[in-house]
């Protein structure tokens, strides 16, 4: 049995174009949506923050349409369009940070101890404890001893069980 060798119908140049190097994708909300305008880099006017700026000034973005921050050309792809933008939302329309509520402070605290208690001395430390790679910590783990001022002793009666 003799196998002919058949040209591939897409190596016809009219047909289909060149496979993308995937670094030419355009934003969806670049060109799609005429509502949100874009500045490149080092142009956007006064009056526009991130988010984490919004939140350093107590402020949230209160539901407005981000304005898109393009990066700044890239020495190295200079044709590459930019994939990760940075949005800005306008300090004047930003309303303030709602407060937290005592179920969320309950929350925050109970997710926090479960990080800085060492489950077998039962102390709370000021600082997260490395209970992924060693369990403990480190003066149950190997003897360091930690130094008074950076746990709070737990209450009596609350040790382990001997």
């Amino acid at each position: 049995m003799s196998h002919a060798l058949t040209p591939n119908p897409r190596d016809t140049p009219d047909q289909n174009p060149p496979p993308s190097s995937g670094f030419r994708r355009e934003h969806p909300s670049d060109s799609s949506n005429p509502l949100v305008s874009a500045y490149d880099w080092g142009t956007a006017p006064e009056g526009l923050a991130t988010r984490r700026q919004l939140r350093a000034l107590g402020l949230r973005p209160a539901g407005q349409e981000p304005i898109i921050l393009r990066c700044r050309p890239c020495g190295y792809w200079p044709g590459r369009v930019c994939t990760r933008p940075t949005y800005l939302y306008r300090i004047d329309r930003a309303k303030p940070v709602r407060p937290m509520t005592l179920a969320q402070e309950r929350a925050l605290d109970r997710a926090m101890e479960a990080r800085t208690r060492c489950p077998k001395c039962r102390r709370r430390y000021h600082h997260c404890l490395p209970l992924r790679t060693l369990g403990t910590c480190l003066e149950c783990h190997d003897g360091t001893p930690a130094d008074p001022a950076t746990y709070i002793a737990p209450a009596p009666g609350h040790g382990l069980a001997a």
